[in-house]
């Protein structure tokens, strides 16, 4: 059981860590969970618009811009969930043949994609603070005035949340290699 929970984050160091990366675990999970509840969301949306073409001629107002804002949220809010489930796209004709015959190169191969998948993701969310910063200064919104109108900032807000946690969770798996591979379990 207690391999089971540190399956995905830095293994040992005692209660205190285990608890630290359970409740890592359910923020990502949680997040995750957010954004297939908001696929559901967007499903809704969009059949709701397709009866009001069909049935009105006309579309729903929002549709679009909250469409393309929902599917930007959901992919930032699951993206930390596809990292620690180690599904994210690379070549696995490569890396799994050579880490079983390296293992330790391997391991650094593994570690330069997290480190660089850590620095992409980080450098989104930074750029994410600016639009952010920006919606909320000049009260940005979607829609037309007098038909519908949402604010931008609530969207901008869970999509830095959700790539700062998936830049969190590439270093964690940088940590969890080290730990797993370190010297001092080696001789323990």
């Amino acid at each position: 059981m207690e391999e089971n929970a540190n399956s995905g984050g830095a293994p040992g160091g005692g209660r205190r860590s285990n608890a630290a990366l359970r409740l890592w675990s359910l923020a990502v999970e949680g997040l995750a969970a957010l954004g297939t509840v908001l696929i559901g969301g967007l499903m809704l949306i969009i059949c709701a618009d397709i009866v009001a073409r069909n049935l009105f001629g006309s579309s729903l107002p929002l549709v679009s811009e909250l469409g393309a804002l929902l599917l930007v949220m959901i992919v930032a809010l699951q993206l930390a969930a596809t990292v620690r489930a180690d599904r994210l796209a690379r070549t696995e004709i490569f890396l799994e043949p050579f880490a079983a015959r390296y293992p330790r190169a391997g391991n650094l191969v593994r570690a330069v994609f997290n480190l660089l998948g850590a620095a992409m993701v980080g450098g989104m969310a930074w750029a994410t603070i600016g639009t952010l910063q920006k919606d909320w200064a000049s009260s940005e919104f979607i829609g037309t005035p007098g038909l519908g109108t949402l604010p931008t900032w609530p969207f901008r807000a869970l999509i830095l949340l959700g790539l700062t946690v998936a830049a969190i969770e590439f270093v964690v798996r940088i940590v969890a290699l080290w730990n797993t591979h370190s010297p001092r379990e080696a001789s323990a």
